[in-house]
Formats: C-alpha cells, sequence, structure tokens
C-alpha cells in the first residue's frame, strides 16, 4: 500500500504529465531563462498543477520548484521539483525529458518520482519499500568488474576542464561498454540493472533527487564525485551497482 506522500506525488505526476502532453511537439512559445535554459508554458504550467497537489494534501510543507524556487524552504520536509527535466528535448520534439519529484525530510531525501510521460515509463521509490518501474520491482545488476561493466555519461563540461578527465578516459578504456544516455534515461535503466554505472560533472539537485532514492532504493549507491550523499547543493553524480562504485570513486579521485 502507498504511503500517503507517495500518492500524492503519484497523483501529482500523473496530473503534470496530462499537461505536458498538450503541449508536447505542438505550438507554444520558448524562452530563454538568465542561465541561457529554455522554458515554456508546459514547465509553468506543470509545476503550478504538481505544487496545487502537493502543497493541497501537505500544507505545512515546503516547496522547491525548477521555476518558482523556494517556499518553507526550512520546514520539516521539502518537495524537490523539475516539471521537465530536459526542456530542450521537450522543446526539441523526442522523448527524453520527465518529470521529477522527490520528497526529503530534515535533509534526507525519502522519496522520489520519475516520470517519463512521452515514453511511457514511470518509476518510482520510498525509503525501506524498494523501487519500481511501471508496477515491477527493479534491482541494479550485480556487476562488480570494470570490464564487465556498462557506463553511461551525461554532462561532463566541468569535468572536461579538469584532472577528472584523464581519470574517466582510463574508466572508459577499461569497461565492456559506454553509452551517453543523458537525464533521466540513464537512471532508469541503472536501476533496472539494464545499465552499471552513471557519471555525470554538471547537474542539479532537482534533476537528480528523485533518481538517487530510485536507484538507492534499487539496491545501487548514488553519490556526488567525491563520495557524498546527495544534497541541495550537489552538482555531480557517480551512482553505480555496490560493487563498481568504490572502484569507479577510487579512480575518479586519483586514489
Amino acid at each position: 500500500m502507498m504511503n500517503p506522500y507517495l500518492k500524492s506525488a503519484m497523483a501529482a505526476a500523473r496530473a503534470a504529465a496530462d499537461e505536458i502532453m498538450r503541449y508536447y511537439r505542438g505550438d507554444f512559445e520558448v524562452e530563454l531563462k538568465a542561465d541561457q535554459t529554455p522554458v515554456t508554458v508546459a514547465d509553468r504550467r506543470a509545476e503550478e498543477i504538481i505544487r496545487e497537489i502537493l502543497l493541497g494534501d501537505f500544507p505545512d510543507h515546503g516547496f522547491f520548484g525548477e521555476e518558482g524556487g523556494k517556499e518553507q524552504e526550512h520546514a520539516e520536509f521539502l518537495w524537490l521539483v523539475d516539471p521537465i527535466d530536459g526542456t530542450k528535448s521537450f522543446v526539441g520534439g523526442y522523448g527524453m525529458f520527465s518529470t521529477q519529484i522527490a520528497l526529503m525530510h530534515e535533509g534526507r531525501l525519502i522519496l522520489g518520482v520519475s516520470s517519463a510521460p512521452a515514453a511511457g515509463e514511470v518509476a518510482w521509490a520510498s525509503r525501506g519499500s524498494g523501487a519500481t518501474l511501471d508496477d515491477a520491482p527493479i534491482q541494479v545488476s550485480s556487476v562488480s568488474r570494470l570490464q564487465q561493466a556498462s557506463v553511461s555519461t551525461g554532462n561532463l563540461q566541468t569535468m572536461a576542464a579538469s584532472s577528472q578527465w584523464s581519470r574517466l578516459g582510463q574508466i572508459m578504456a577499461q569497461v565492456n561498454r559506454t553509452r551517453g544516455y543523458g537525464d533521466y534515461y540513464h537512471y532508469h535503466r541503472l536501476a533496472a540493472g539494464q545499465l552499471d554505472a552513471v557519471i555525470e560533472s554538471d547537474v542539479n539537485i532537482l534533476d537528480i533527487a528523485a533518481l538517487s532514492v530510485i536507484v538507492e532504493e534499487a539496491g545501487g549507491i548514488f553519490t556526488d564525485l567525491q563520495g557524498k550523499a546527495p544534497n541541495l547543493d550537489t552538482t555531480s553524480v557517480l551512482a553505480s551497482t555496490p560493487g563498481l562504485h568504490p572502484i569507479l570513486l577510487d579512480v575518479l579521485n586519483g586514489s
């Protein structure tokens, strides 16, 4: 039986998906935010819908949205929401975008819903209850050797300008397969045991908060590139099977 927080988050994700798909591949204006990333009416409307549902159910909770910023950020419970993670994909008319909804309790992420409406995929998890993808339980793989591993990378601009770039090259030279899926997609594949590690150096906590809970509840390890647990300031990711994580962490940090 779903806990009330997860039930509310799932309802918000479904309502947002309906709104987003009304606009997908349609005619809408695209604006550029101060950081030069795009935003559309679909982003704003989806966030409004999610906010209305979550705060309607839990009015004492805080809310941190990609488009609207923070409300009651010091509340005991804080919702973290990116209504369309991958707006460039949404604008471009291809389905590598998702809605990310996570719940943080006193600084610890406890729940995550990741909905990819164009792909028809929904993953979710709450602490202690395992992870689910499209109504089926999921588990990370048992791969523990680089030579067996499939590794996907996402945003790497910061890493490319650092000493870690050559270390990433050492990893990629040894693994079985390399991919660059990006966005929600490679985290879903990792949690489902279809991929063994994900490495990114340039993310926002709203992009990966929900996904971190899903990967961890599927049995994986999810940290930043220095091995720290996700928090509001997280900007990088090293997520993998338990066997691979210490190996990857050591190589990336020159140990």
